[in-house]
């Protein structure tokens, strides 16, 4: 069943390598997803804090969100 899974190429290279190459590619992807997702994350959180920080109360308005109808 693991003949259909991947081409021969990829196949010889694995049994060649050990697979040694393969844990490392989807560790180093791994850090890549996270090292991104941890840096829209303190983007966010600064732009948040940033805008906390700088708003102007003549801007905002008096909007009170009304009770939804039941």
């Amino acid at each position: 069943m693991s003949n259909f899974l991947s081409c021969s190429t990829c196949r010889v290279t694995m049994i060649a390598g050990g697979g040694e190459a393969a844990s490392w590619s989807i560790f180093f992807l791994l850090a890549v997803i996270l090292a991104m997702l941890g840096g829209v994350g303190v983007f966010m959180f600064h732009l948040a804090r940033r805008e906390k920080e700088h708003l102007d109360p003549t801007l905002s308005d008096d909007y009170v969100p009304t009770e939804s109808a039941r």
